[in-house]
């Protein structure tokens, strides 16, 4: 292997981990009050409406698909009964629905930033740069996947890209098992590993901020008041 093969795949993923670690604890002692998603929905309504929806349900089982193929060894399908056609048939259809829905999702969300006058003079460079670099994570993996898949190819990164991954969180890393993957992972894996380096410096951060109290809090009740009651309370 030559100095950038390990340098890609045995240093950079730690290197890009540690700032992902400490830049959050960083920002969180620093600038709490910058800790959210900065919403723009005061600005316009009815893209964010469904380029939100279609891109965080989008991701979300994209996510869970990752965790599907990534963190669960081979054998462990093989052992079950799942076959290497059921599961890439299931990869195919269930992880390219979730693909689509993202990619459209983060397509609309851009154009409407992009696009929308008012949101584009109070957007930063920041949250431009953090939504095309998310987007190209998406998409090259979108594309990827999908695209190696229906053109025939017999790439597993099952038996590559997993245990690679697997090997880092262990402390083990093996860089050999990414030098024959196929440049359409390589891209997408050094692309999310740069956005794990940014993370903790953009609006992302507000994924960790999950207001779980809203399941335990008691109802808020709104009554509707017409003007003579209005007047009434403020006298």
């Amino acid at each position: 292997m030559s100095f950038i093969d390990t340098f890609l795949w045995a240093v950079f993923p730690y290197l890009t981990s540690t700032i992902f670690i400490i830049g959050h604890i960083i920002r969180y002692n620093v600038d709490q009050f910058g800790w959210s998603a900065q919403s723009s929905e005061f600005l316009e309504k009815r893209q964010l409406k469904w380029g939100s929806l279609l891109f965080h349900w989008g991701i979300v089982f994209v996510f869970f698909g990752h965790v599907a193929g990534i963190m669960i060894p081979k054998i462990i399908y093989d052992t079950v009964g799942v076959s290497d056609h059921l599961y890439h048939m299931g990869a195919l259809w269930l992880g390219g629905a979730a693909g689509v829905a993202t990619v459209i999702g983060g397509f609309l969300l851009f154009l409407r930033r992009s696009g929308h006058r008012r949101i584009r003079n109070n957007s930063s460079f920041n949250a431009m740069f953090t939504l095309v670099l998310l987007g190209a994570v998406v998409l090259v993996g979108f594309t990827a996947t999908v695209g190696y898949a229906a053109s025939g190819g017999d790439f597993d990164y099952r038996t590559t890209i997993s245990p690679w991954f697997r090997g880092l969180l262990l402390f083990n890393p093996q860089p050999e098992l990414m030098v024959g993957a196929p440049f359409g992972f390589q891209l997408h894996v050094i692309l999310a590993f740069a956005l794990f380096a940014v993370w903790p410096f953009t609006r992302l951060v507000h994924v960790w901020s999950l207001p779980l109290e809203y399941l335990t809090r008691n109802y808020i009740i709104f009554r509707k008041m017409n003007a003579q009651q209005i007047a009434r309370r403020v006298k």
